[in-house]
Protein backbone atom coordinates (compact mmCIF):
# COMPACT_ATOMS: atom_id res chain seq x y z
CA UNK A 1 0.00 0.00 0.00
CA UNK A 2 1.16 3.42 -0.82
CA UNK A 3 2.35 5.55 1.93
CA UNK A 4 -0.26 8.59 1.82
CA UNK A 5 1.90 10.58 4.68
CA UNK A 6 4.73 10.81 2.17
CA UNK A 7 3.05 11.65 -1.25
CA UNK A 8 3.22 15.06 -2.18
CA UNK A 9 -0.61 16.66 -3.33
CA UNK A 10 -2.09 13.16 -1.63
CA UNK A 11 -3.27 14.53 2.13
CA UNK A 12 -5.92 16.64 2.02
CA UNK A 13 -9.07 15.94 -0.15
CA UNK A 14 -11.96 18.39 -1.65
CA UNK A 15 -14.34 18.46 -4.20
CA UNK A 16 -13.16 20.76 -7.00
CA UNK A 17 -16.20 22.24 -8.70
CA UNK A 18 -19.99 22.39 -7.77
CA UNK A 19 -22.86 24.35 -9.38
CA UNK A 20 -22.14 25.97 -12.31
CA UNK A 21 -21.28 29.93 -11.12
CA UNK A 22 -23.49 32.85 -11.80
CA UNK A 23 -21.94 35.67 -14.29
CA UNK A 24 -21.65 37.90 -11.12
CA UNK A 25 -19.70 35.62 -9.43
CA UNK A 26 -17.71 34.56 -12.59
CA UNK A 27 -16.80 37.61 -13.44
CA UNK A 28 -15.78 38.71 -9.70
CA UNK A 29 -13.27 35.51 -9.93
CA UNK A 30 -11.89 36.38 -13.18
CA UNK A 31 -11.18 39.77 -11.43
CA UNK A 32 -9.84 38.98 -7.70
CA UNK A 33 -8.23 35.46 -8.09
CA UNK A 34 -5.02 36.76 -10.06
CA UNK A 35 -4.59 39.42 -7.05
CA UNK A 36 -5.75 37.46 -4.13
CA UNK A 37 -4.52 33.73 -5.46
CA UNK A 38 -1.40 32.20 -3.85
CA UNK A 39 1.27 30.53 -6.31
CA UNK A 40 4.03 28.29 -4.91
CA UNK A 41 6.88 28.80 -6.46
CA UNK A 42 10.23 27.60 -4.86
CA UNK A 43 10.73 25.45 -1.64
CA UNK A 44 9.55 27.83 1.07
CA UNK A 45 6.73 30.76 0.59
CA UNK A 46 7.53 34.49 1.49
CA UNK A 47 4.94 35.50 3.52
CA UNK A 48 6.06 39.10 3.74
CA UNK A 49 5.62 38.60 -0.38
CA UNK A 50 1.99 38.25 0.04
CA UNK A 51 0.37 41.00 1.38
CA UNK A 52 -0.14 44.90 0.28
CA UNK A 53 0.79 45.25 4.24
CA UNK A 54 2.84 44.34 6.54
CA UNK A 55 1.05 42.43 8.82
CA UNK A 56 1.59 41.35 12.73
CA UNK A 57 1.27 37.75 12.20
CA UNK A 58 -0.40 35.15 9.82
CA UNK A 59 -3.10 32.70 10.98
CA UNK A 60 -4.41 29.78 8.34
CA UNK A 61 -7.70 28.05 7.88
CA UNK A 62 -7.21 24.75 5.58
CA UNK A 63 -11.04 24.32 3.74
CA UNK A 64 -12.68 27.58 4.58
CA UNK A 65 -16.18 26.41 2.64
CA UNK A 66 -17.33 29.93 1.49
CA UNK A 67 -15.39 31.49 3.45
CA UNK A 68 -17.84 33.08 6.14
CA UNK A 69 -15.57 32.45 9.52
CA UNK A 70 -12.41 33.60 7.34
CA UNK A 71 -13.98 36.91 6.42
CA UNK A 72 -15.11 37.57 10.27
CA UNK A 73 -11.82 36.99 11.14
CA UNK A 74 -10.28 39.10 8.67
CA UNK A 75 -12.94 41.84 9.27
CA UNK A 76 -11.89 41.76 13.41
CA UNK A 77 -8.05 41.40 13.24
CA UNK A 78 -7.17 43.74 10.04
CA UNK A 79 -3.33 43.85 11.17
CA UNK A 80 -3.09 40.16 10.76
CA UNK A 81 -2.67 38.61 7.33
CA UNK A 82 -5.12 35.83 6.90
CA UNK A 83 -4.29 32.37 4.34
CA UNK A 84 -6.69 30.07 3.57
CA UNK A 85 -6.59 26.82 1.73
CA UNK A 86 -9.76 25.24 -0.48
CA UNK A 87 -9.61 23.65 -3.88
CA UNK A 88 -12.94 23.79 -4.19
CA UNK A 89 -14.27 26.55 -6.76
CA UNK A 90 -17.45 27.21 -5.73
CA UNK A 91 -15.85 28.11 -2.17
CA UNK A 92 -13.15 30.36 -3.62
CA UNK A 93 -16.28 31.82 -5.54
CA UNK A 94 -18.14 32.32 -2.35
CA UNK A 95 -14.65 34.19 -0.73
CA UNK A 96 -14.30 36.25 -3.42
CA UNK A 97 -18.10 37.47 -3.21
CA UNK A 98 -17.27 38.65 0.64
CA UNK A 99 -13.99 40.39 -0.53
CA UNK A 100 -15.80 41.92 -3.31
CA UNK A 101 -19.08 43.42 -0.83
CA UNK A 102 -16.95 43.89 2.14
CA UNK A 103 -14.00 45.57 0.85
CA UNK A 104 -11.14 42.88 2.42
CA UNK A 105 -8.04 42.92 1.67
CA UNK A 106 -6.31 41.15 4.24
CA UNK A 107 -6.73 37.63 3.06
CA UNK A 108 -4.83 35.56 0.14
CA UNK A 109 -5.43 32.17 -0.87
CA UNK A 110 -4.82 28.88 -2.06
CA UNK A 111 -6.99 27.01 -4.70
CA UNK A 112 -5.29 23.82 -4.23
CA UNK A 113 -4.28 20.61 -1.73
CA UNK A 114 -3.83 22.31 1.68
CA UNK A 115 -0.93 20.25 1.94
CA UNK A 116 1.62 21.23 -0.72
CA UNK A 117 0.96 24.93 0.75
CA UNK A 118 1.57 23.42 4.72
CA UNK A 119 4.58 21.62 2.97
CA UNK A 120 5.86 25.26 1.73
CA UNK A 121 5.40 27.28 4.85
CA UNK A 122 8.37 28.53 6.86
CA UNK A 123 8.97 26.92 10.39
CA UNK A 124 7.39 28.72 13.27
CA UNK A 125 5.35 31.11 11.05
CA UNK A 126 1.95 30.56 11.69
CA UNK A 127 0.64 32.43 15.09
CA UNK A 128 -3.41 30.14 14.70
CA UNK A 129 -5.25 27.38 12.48
CA UNK A 130 -8.10 26.82 12.22
CA UNK A 131 -9.95 23.48 10.57
CA UNK A 132 -13.02 23.99 10.53
CA UNK A 133 -16.35 21.22 9.90
CA UNK A 134 -13.82 19.20 7.67
CA UNK A 135 -15.59 16.43 5.55
CA UNK A 136 -15.54 13.47 8.17
CA UNK A 137 -15.13 11.21 5.33
CA UNK A 138 -17.70 8.84 7.18
CA UNK A 139 -16.27 5.16 5.82
CA UNK A 140 -13.61 2.88 7.06
CA UNK A 141 -11.46 2.52 3.79
CA UNK A 142 -11.77 6.24 3.56
CA UNK A 143 -10.33 7.31 7.19
CA UNK A 144 -6.97 8.12 5.42
CA UNK A 145 -8.41 11.32 3.74
CA UNK A 146 -9.26 12.68 7.25
CA UNK A 147 -7.49 16.27 7.26
CA UNK A 148 -6.59 15.21 11.00
CA UNK A 149 -3.70 12.94 10.52
CA UNK A 150 -0.49 12.04 12.12
CA UNK A 151 1.12 13.62 8.71
CA UNK A 152 -0.62 16.70 8.40
CA UNK A 153 0.16 17.35 12.55
CA UNK A 154 3.47 17.18 11.92
CA UNK A 155 3.48 19.69 9.33
CA UNK A 156 1.02 21.83 11.80
CA UNK A 157 3.35 21.09 14.55
CA UNK A 158 6.39 23.07 12.46
CA UNK A 159 4.53 26.01 11.02
CA UNK A 160 2.82 26.78 14.19
CA UNK A 161 4.71 29.09 16.44
CA UNK A 162 5.03 27.78 20.35
CA UNK A 163 1.85 29.07 22.40
CA UNK A 164 -0.18 29.34 19.31
CA UNK A 165 -3.46 27.84 18.64
CA UNK A 166 -4.96 25.02 16.58
CA UNK A 167 -8.99 25.16 16.28
CA UNK A 168 -10.79 22.36 15.79
CA UNK A 169 -14.68 22.61 15.22
CA UNK A 170 -16.91 19.15 13.76
CA UNK A 171 -20.30 18.03 14.70
CA UNK A 172 -19.75 14.45 13.57
CA UNK A 173 -18.90 12.61 16.82
CA UNK A 174 -16.98 9.96 15.95
CA UNK A 175 -14.59 12.27 13.90
CA UNK A 176 -14.58 13.76 17.12
CA UNK A 177 -13.16 11.22 19.13
CA UNK A 178 -10.53 10.83 15.95
CA UNK A 179 -8.78 14.04 16.60
CA UNK A 180 -8.87 13.89 19.99
CA UNK A 181 -6.79 10.44 19.56
CA UNK A 182 -4.62 12.27 17.24
CA UNK A 183 -3.90 15.28 18.89
CA UNK A 184 -3.29 13.27 21.98
CA UNK A 185 -1.13 11.08 20.32
CA UNK A 186 1.31 14.05 19.15
CA UNK A 187 3.21 15.64 22.21
CA UNK A 188 3.56 18.86 21.13
CA UNK A 189 -0.46 20.20 21.28
CA UNK A 190 -1.96 20.61 24.66
CA UNK A 191 -5.64 20.55 24.11
CA UNK A 192 -6.96 23.40 26.28
CA UNK A 193 -10.45 21.86 27.75
CA UNK A 194 -11.05 21.75 31.87
CA UNK A 195 -14.76 21.69 31.68
CA UNK A 196 -17.33 20.22 28.92
CA UNK A 197 -18.57 24.10 28.34
CA UNK A 198 -14.91 24.35 27.13
CA UNK A 199 -15.26 22.90 23.88
CA UNK A 200 -19.44 22.53 23.72
CA UNK A 201 -19.38 26.25 23.71
CA UNK A 202 -18.21 28.33 20.90
CA UNK A 203 -16.06 30.92 22.16
CA UNK A 204 -17.06 34.53 21.15
CA UNK A 205 -14.06 35.17 19.04
CA UNK A 206 -14.92 31.97 16.96
CA UNK A 207 -17.18 32.96 14.05
CA UNK A 208 -19.78 30.67 13.01
CA UNK A 209 -19.56 28.63 9.57
CA UNK A 210 -22.54 27.84 7.22
CA UNK A 211 -21.80 24.37 7.98
CA UNK A 212 -21.96 24.76 11.71
CA UNK A 213 -25.82 26.49 11.38
CA UNK A 214 -27.05 23.65 8.78
CA UNK A 215 -25.45 21.37 11.30
CA UNK A 216 -27.77 22.81 14.38
CA UNK A 217 -30.85 23.34 12.53
CA UNK A 218 -30.74 19.72 11.61
CA UNK A 219 -30.21 19.23 15.86
CA UNK A 220 -26.31 18.07 15.37
CA UNK A 221 -24.49 19.56 17.96
CA UNK A 222 -20.60 20.58 17.66
CA UNK A 223 -17.65 20.64 19.12
CA UNK A 224 -15.38 23.25 19.53
CA UNK A 225 -11.67 22.08 20.30
CA UNK A 226 -8.60 24.18 21.02
CA UNK A 227 -5.32 23.04 21.06
CA UNK A 228 -2.10 24.57 21.98
CA UNK A 229 0.81 24.35 20.31
CA UNK A 230 3.79 23.92 22.89
CA UNK A 231 6.58 26.33 22.96
CA UNK A 232 9.72 25.02 20.89
CA UNK A 233 12.70 24.38 22.98
CA UNK A 234 15.01 25.29 20.07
Amino acid sequence: MKDLESIKGSRVYGRRQGKPLKKTSRERLEKYFPKYSITLEGDKLNLSNLFDHAPVEYWLEIGFGKGEHLIEQAKANPDVGFIGCEPFLNGVSGLIDHIDREGVTNIRFFMDDARLLMDALPDHSISRAFILFPDPWRKKRHYKRRVVSPGNLNVLSRILKGNSQLRIGTDHHDYCRWILARLMENEDFIWQADTPDDWHTRPDDWPATRYELKALEAGRLSAYMTFLRKQQLN
